[in-house]
């Protein structure tokens, strides 16, 4: 069985300080040429998305980290959770929680406001939860995560995420990693990614995009450690 799509986290993964560099986008190209699919799964909201460099190559994107399916080609939006509540967003601000960024199903602050954000999500018992990445925090439906936003993408591409491989660098990363054929963190990855990842790339950010990509067209096929249990796959 071939991977058949490659599914990568943006900045801190394919690109550095948002820039990508020019042999991370000949890889991604030779990629595309080989008839393989490109799913960009990140924390961004869909405004962000704007900025983000050669989109067009991407097949979905999948944004809010996993709340929002977005079309490349169409920029059409396919919300996969409930909006922020109202009470949450204002029991945020009284609590002090600064910056806040709203998304269309998520709310992004930064990981120094983690205490706050557990005291308020505590007392109103909303069902949102926190996920990290590096020094961002992001507060999300329970359930949501960066592997439910990919199940929802590859179901209309009738793909199974054993035949993805997924690419990684923050905590957030986890679900996507453990949920597709492959997991790869790149070098530059936080250790609690590492620790679930069945490669870790010797280069960082897109040099490590490009070395996994290379490596999985010179032989089709990487396969996960001998004896990992992988959690259950569906379609």
């Amino acid at each position: 069985m071939q991977y058949l799509a490659l599914a990568t986290d943006g900045d801190g993964t394919l690109m550095r300080a948002g820039k990508m560099s020019r042999p991370t986008l000949a890889a991604l190209h030779r990629w595309r040429a080989a008839g393989r699919k490109l799913l960009l799964v990140t924390g961004e909201r869909p405004q962000d998305l704007c900025e983000f460099p050669h989109l067009e190559l991407f097949d979905h994107a999948i944004a809010e980290n996993g709340a929002l399916l977005v079309a490349c080609d169409t920029r059409d939006e396919k919300r996969l959770a409930k909006a922020p509540p109202a009470k949450l967003v204002q029991a945020l601000r009284k609590a002090g929680v600064e910056p806040l960024k709203i998304g269309r199903a998520t709310i992004e602050t930064e990981a120094s406001q983690q205490t706050a954000v557990q005291r308020v999500l505590g007392s109103h018992k909303t069902g949102w939860v926190v996920a990290r990445n590096r020094d961002e925090l992001m507060i999300v439906p329970k359930g949501v995560t960066k592997a439910t936003g990919l199940a929802a993408a590859l179901k209309d591409a009738h793909l199974s995420p054993r035949q993805v491989v997924a690419v990684g660098d923050g905590e957030n990363d986890v679900p996507l990693l453990e949920y597709c054929g492959l997991g790869v963190a790149v070098a530059n990855a936080v250790p609690a990614l590492c620790k679930h990842a069945d490669i870790i790339t010797r280069g960082q950010y897109g040099k490590g995009i490009a070395e996994i990509i290379d490596r999985l067209l010179a032989t089709d096929w990487l396969e996960p450690p001998k004896g990992k249990k992988r959690p259950a796959h569906r379609s």
